[in-house]
């Protein structure tokens, strides 16, 4: 986040030719689907083109398409879906009791409007967690059991270990056991 002093830069967009180099060379050592992302709240409108030029480009290196990219809106998950994207990943994180200890920049019901957005369009949806944000079993059960209630399962579902940043609030949250992590997936 910009927010804290993390000692992290922020980065200006890839160029696309530079992500189509990647994309071949995840092709080339056996990957059958790439996934592209922004660390963005949401996309603004002018990097629109940027991004369905990214997934059409993928699209037609034989790839399957996955893009984070944060909040979508109804235009812009369609215009994804009509350049190709097969998948959209949008975590929920964590359970939506904890979620308020976390993140502060949407809420846990824009996080599920946002997957009703894309399931609407006909992709798929990757949406999983993070454990290790200092949440307890209860709270990863309640994660677990927010994917497994949704209208339809997401086809495919990341549970990430939280990689604490220096000078972020999670810097110093007690390292989860991996065997707990292990439990969760």
């Amino acid at each position: 986040s910009a927010h804290y002093d993390s000692q992290l830069e922020a980065e200006k967009r890839i160029a696309v030719d530079k992500v189509i180099q990647e994309a071949k060379e995840a092709l080339a050592s056996g990957s059958s689907r790439f996934c592209m992302g922004a660390a963005w709240r949401n996309p603004h409108e002018r990097d629109m083109p940027y991004v369905l030029e990214m997934v059409r480009e993928v699209k037609a290196l034989g790839l399957e398409t996955c893009m984070t990219l944060g909040m979508l809106n109804q235009s812009q998950a369609e215009r994804l879906k009509d350049a190709g994207l097969d998948y959209y990943n949008h975590n929920l994180d964590t359970s939506r009791e904890y979620y308020p200890n976390v993140i502060s920049t949407r809420s846990f019901d824009d996080r599920l409007k946002t997957l009703d957005i894309v399931r609407q369009t006909g992709m798929k949806v990757c949406s999983g967690g993070i454990v290790g944000l200092g949440e307890d079993t209860q709270d990863r059960i309640g994660l677990l059991h927010e994917l497994a209630t949704l209208p339809l399962h997401p086809e495919s579902v990341p549970i990430n270990m939280l990689v604490p940043i220096e000078g972020t609030p999670l810097a110093e949250v007690e390292k989860l056991d991996v065997i707990e992590w292990i439990r969760t997936i």
